[in-house]
């Protein structure tokens, strides 16, 4: 009789196989020594310690400020909102006076956060792209002279070039005296609609004859808000362009999926785009109001203070340098072949770069692209250098001044930013999500 054995749970015996059972060896018990020397546990461990460690941190910091402000007969609240402001604001989006309180002052600064904010992204997005591409031409001088202001914008201080574009506006151009008379020494530009002096720019303003009114939002509190309905028609229209522009697209891109000829849809989409919206203003009798010189300055249109040019232009400009870079890097990241395969289905330079090229560097240059439009919100909060009021000069400036409630309204602002930025980040992750490639 033979026996071997070719497993934990097979005998075999006299040439014949058996399955045995095998019991598991008993279950150790639980023992707090495991918290620590046993790996199943010891992570846990350490994240709860971790956890209780900055909960009592947190705990300790709000004890002890209560427990100071108290010791100093300061409490904590918000009620200083209701009163009044007492300061003006040189540059609002929405109607305000002095009288008004500190919320409206601060809602105003909000806006004008937000102004910025966008014109700096959508200003620094074209002219990064622009300079991104340029930076890798062949033509041997825009390299270099590209290279030129990318190494110099982001090697100087934003607060510089912000304080550098106010002084450039404000010595360089001229006064709205000088546009007076006929001994006039500056004229306005653009059929005389725009007048450029170094107390800003006058642009004209969008009027309409048959408008359509506003919506008052929250009533006469504070925080009243007119949106006017002439703009929100405008934007309707505009977006249902663009979304049955977007449809076209899609059906010359599975008709050329499907026969390999692309149909011609550039007249379709442009004609269901502003065709609706020409329509649109001139039912609304829409018309241009011009700035007029009157006494010693303009009067009409639309001001935008130089403070708000110096810093939507020293943002934008250097913003785009890094900008400029993670395009450039994008582009590089992409096969040299790709362009090679372009060019020998006899595609030129800019339809590969606009159709092969970049498609594919976005899904490299969104996500630092994110980051740049984080910064440039942020690096708004400069404004206070050249008395532009944002939020950092009203919410966080004045009004703390005023009011005394540093902690409130610092916590206020830091909330704000937040909020502002995330909601930015959410917004980039979706297009990311959208335009990324997606695999078969």
């Amino acid at each position: 009789m033979s026996t071997g054995q070719t497993g934990p749970n097979t005998v075999i015996e006299d040439g014949d196989v058996y399955m045995t059972t095998l019991t598991d060896p008993p279950r150790e018990s639980f023992r707090l020594s495991m918290l620590i020397y046993d790996t199943r546990y010891r992570s846990i461990t350490i994240q709860v310690i971790a956890l209780l460690a900055f909960l009592a941190m947190c705990v300790w910091l709000i004890t002890n400020t209560l427990t100071n402000l108290e010791s100093r007969d300061l409490e904590l609240g918000l009620a200083f909102f209701s009163e009044p402001a007492g300061y003006d604001i040189n540059q609002r989006l929405i109607e305000y006076d002095s009288q008004d309180t500190h919320l409206r002052a601060a809602f105003v600064g909000i806006l004008n956060t937000l102004l910025v904010a966008f014109l700096g992204c959508i200003t620094a997005t074209v002219l990064g792209v622009v300079i991104g591409v340029l930076r890798l031409s062949k033509n041997w001088l825009v390299a270099r002279l590209m290279t030129v202001y990318v190494e110099m914008f982001r090697n100087v201080p934003v607060l510089l070039w912000i304080v550098f574009a106010l002084a450039i506006i404000s010595e360089t151009l001229p006064q709205p005296r000088d546009f007076r008379g006929e001994d006039a020494i500056a004229s306005m530009n653009l059929f005389d609609s725009i007048a450029i002096t170094a107390r800003g720019f006058y642009i004209p303003e969008a009027l309409f004859t048959r408008s359509l009114g506003d919506i008052h939002l929250f009533g006469d509190s504070s925080m009243r808000f007119d949106i006017s309905l002439d703009l929100l028609a405008f934007l309707a229209v505009l977006f249902a362009g663009l979304f049955t522009s977007k449809l076209i697209k899609k059906r010359a891109d599975a008709i050329q999926e499907a026969t390999g000829a692309r149909p011609t849809t550039w007249w379709q989409r442009i004609l269901v785009v502003a065709g609706p919206v020409l329509i649109l203003l001139f039912a609304l009798g829409f018309y241009l109001g011009m700035p007029e010189l009157k006494g010693f300055n303009f009067s009409g249109g639309t001001f935008m203070r130089n403070s708000l040019i110096a810093l939507w232009l020293a943002l934008s400009l250097y913003t785009a340098a890094f900008i400029a870079e993670n395009v450039r890097a994008g582009i590089l990241a992409v096969s040299k072949g790709q362009s090679e395969a372009a060019a020998a289905l006899g595609l030129s330079s800019g339809r590969t770069m606009s159709l092969v090229v970049l498609p594919q560097a976005l899904r490299i240059i969104i996500p630092p692209l994110i980051s740049q439009y984080l910064n440039i919100t942020k690096n708004s909060s400069l404004a206070i250098a050249v008395g532009y009021m944002d939020l950092t000069g009203t919410l966080m400036g004045i009004t703390q001044n005023q009011t005394g409630k540093a902690l409130e309204t610092v916590l206020l602002g830091m909330m704000i930013y937040l909020m502002v930025s995330l909601s930015i980040s959410a917004a980039m992750n979706w297009y990311n999500e959208s335009v990324k490639l997606k695999e078969r």
